[in-house]
């Protein structure tokens, strides 16, 4: 027979949706926070507690100290007790986890224990809900409208609830409480009161997702959507391609008798939807985007700095179709296609093509035919007159549009191409580097600056592309002339002076042997007088007036350690880039410069100063100091005396 406990842990492992090792884990935070709530034990203090998976039965296990005599059993322990607990090897002062299970706790230790359990689970399932739908952005979900606060609508999605903001509803539809819809999941957002859904109803996503759900070749990947533009509420328009052979991408998303679409129409409260193949030529692609009119011409113009522009022509009497209803029907079309489409009538396009028979790009032919071009303008004017106009009319004017303005957009088109080809090049002549330096670098005047970054040349990179195209191309900014083109290359002139002179690397100089020689001995000379100069001259001073002669009987040899101990003194002073060597006592002397050099010295150095250093006098078998005076008006040169 199942316990209690287990009735209640599956019950709650159901409910929450939660797997089972969150609530035990949930569960042992909940009792060991009773138990120290209970027991008043330490934050510090290990509590471990462990529960049987089959009969549902918790341990307490605390840490406690093994000791001769107990004073506080929260902490400590006896050696019996320890031994019960199977610590047979345990010895005094081992700190042992002890059975510490109570029979039951106390009011306040179970409130504490309950809260914590509703927080530990509360956390689990928000943690479960935001790592569900997570998933399943860009994904339908069905839900229910709960409530409506202000503009927002509340779906209910079963265990959680989403936001519909105003921004993603359908103008036209109108939302009821307890009302089932399909929502397309747009975001979802992690905070402190568990996962914040958005969902939206007018997302061109949302119409994918339904064809994948009713159109079985769309799912199966037989049937690819390349494209779809959509005025939620309205009309839509998708672009689908067969991906297998001998299979008919229009027909599988429509369905037999139109059941298959009919189903995703109802869904979307009778929104009207176009299904169009899609075609890798682009004129065919257009002029089956701008279905159900009939289009006469597609020229292609792509224009590297206005963009993409499909000029279409259609009939007189298709005009208004392909245009649609406020322009619905174009915009769906550009949409769906990527172009901009700039739509006319037949005969506005032959009247245009007239006046541009003199274009050299027009066809010799065509304008040779002075019959042709005669019947054109007859045409035009029974138009112009409200005279019906035949099929044969239409096919001479629809001549003429092809062999002028056809003629003159693809001769543009070329154009745009070796533009294309001439800035490829121009941008391989360009160094890396420089489409990294801002174009701050080069210190122009503030309106030529501006005027710069108003058309898009941001870097010096940029400025170098502007003109390896030619100057035409930066004169054809708008505010900049020829003098501002000179001030360009000017400053550009200079800069490229100025990185010219920047060193790439300074080699240091060779310094020869003397040299280093010459600078180690006048640092070590700076570093006797700095360090052990005063302080040795007072030691010898105190010593010879002291002593006399002992100092003056005092043999060589007794000296040598002390002046072998200022020698090494000195060489760990520098830099240890050589091998210490033991100098002889001698060579304290060499440090001295020549008088000559003192005086140079003395103007490149403050620190050093050259009037005073120590010297070992052979005759006198002592350390002496010796100070230098400078002349003065009554001795031109230096003299030396001791002291």
């Amino acid at each position: 027979m199942k316990s209690e406990f287990l009735l209640a842990f599956n019950e709650i492992c159901e409910s929450r949706g939660l797997p089972k090792t969150e609530v035990i884990d949930a569960l042992k935070t909940a009792l060991v926070s009773a138990y120290r709530r209970d027991n008043q034990v330490s934050n510090l203090q290990n509590i471990v507690v462990e529960i049987d998976p089959i009969t549902g039965d918790p341990t307490i296990l605390a840490e406690k100290e093994i000791v001769d005599s107990v004073l506080d059993n929260r902490t400590e322990v006896t050696m019996e007790e320890a031994h019960r607990n199977g610590h047979t090897d345990a010895e005094y002062g081992d700190v042992v986890m002890i059975d510490s299970t109570t029979v039951g706790f106390g009011r306040i230790a179970a409130q504490t224990a309950k809260q914590v359990l509703l927080q530990r689970v509360r956390e689990a399932e928000r943690e479960q809900l935001y790592e569900d739908f997570s998933g399943r952005e860009g994904e339908l979900v069905n839900g229910t409208v709960q409530s409506i606060s202000g503009q927002n609508l509340t779906i209910g999605l079963g265990r959680t609830e989403a936001i519909l903001p105003k921004s993603q509803q359908v103008p036209r539809e109108r939302y009821r409480p307890h009302d089932k819809i399909r929502v397309y999941v747009l975001e979802v957002r992690r905070t402190n009161r568990g996962p914040q859904i958005f969902v939206s109803r007018n997302h061109r996503n949302l119409l994918r997702r339904l064809l994948e759900l009713e159109v079985p070749e769309i799912y199966n990947g037989q049937v690819d959507i390349k494209s779809i533009a959509r005025e939620a509420g309205q009309r839509s328009k998708v672009a689908v391609q067969a991906l297998q052979p001998g299979v008919d991408p229009v027909g599988a998303c429509v369905g037999m008798r139109g059941v298959r679409i009919q189903s995703i129409v109802r869904e979307l409260n009778d929104e009207k939807i176009d299904v169009i193949e899609w075609d890798s030529d682009q004129r065919i692609f257009i002029a089956k985007a701008l279905s159900p009119a009939r289009v006469s011409h597609v020229f292609l113009d792509d224009d590297p700095q206005e963009g993409k522009t499909a000029v279409v022509i259609v009939p007189d009497d298709q005009l208004s179709l392909a245009i649609g209803r406020e322009g619905q029907n174009a915009r769906l079309a550009a949409k769906l296609t990527g172009w901009r489409i700039d739509i006319k009538s037949l005969t506005e396009a032959a009247g245009e093509s007239l006046q541009n028979l003199d274009h050299p790009a027009v066809d010799k032919h065509l304008r040779a035919n002075p019959e042709l071009i005669e019947k054109a303008h007859l045409v035009l004017a029974k138009k112009e007159a409200g005279r019906p106009i035949t099929s044969e009319d239409y096919h001479i004017l629809d001549r003429i549009v092809g062999g002028v303005e056809g003629r003159i957009i693809a001769e543009r088109a070329l154009e745009h191409e070796d533009w294309r080809k001439k800035r490829a090049l121009a941008r391989r002549a360009v160094p890396d580097n420089e489409w990294q330096v801002p174009l701050d670098a080069l210190d122009l005047p503030g309106r030529i600056h501006n005027l710069l970054l108003d058309n898009q040349v941001e870097t010096v990179g940029d400025l170098l592309l502007v003109l390896e195209m030619g100057d035409h191309v930066f004169l054809s900014f708008k505010g900049l002339g020829d003098t501002a083109l000179e001030t360009t290359k000017k400053h550009l002139a200079e800069y490229d002076k100025s990185k010219a002179a920047l060193p790439t690397a300074v080699p240091e100089p060779e310094v020869e042997a003397e040299a280093v020689v010459e600078v180690e001995a006048a640092v070590a000379a700076a570093a006797i007088e700095e360090v052990v100069a005063e302080p040795v001259e007072e030691a010898v001073v105190t010593e010879v007036e002291a002593e006399p002669a002992i100092v003056a009987e005092a043999p060589t040899a007794e000296l040598t350690p002390a002046l072998e101990d200022l020698s090494h003194s000195l060489v760990q002073a520098k830099p240890e880039t050589q091998p210490k060597k033991k100098q002889p006592v001698i060579q304290i002397a060499r440090t001295a410069p020549p008088l000559e050099e003192v005086a140079d010295d003395k103007k490149k150095s403050k620190k050093v100063r050259k009037g005073k250093e120590l010297i070992f006098d052979e005759d006198a078998g002592e350390v002496v100091t010796k100070r230098k005076r400078k002349g003065s008006r009554s001795r031109e040169e230096w003299e030396e005396y001791d002291f």
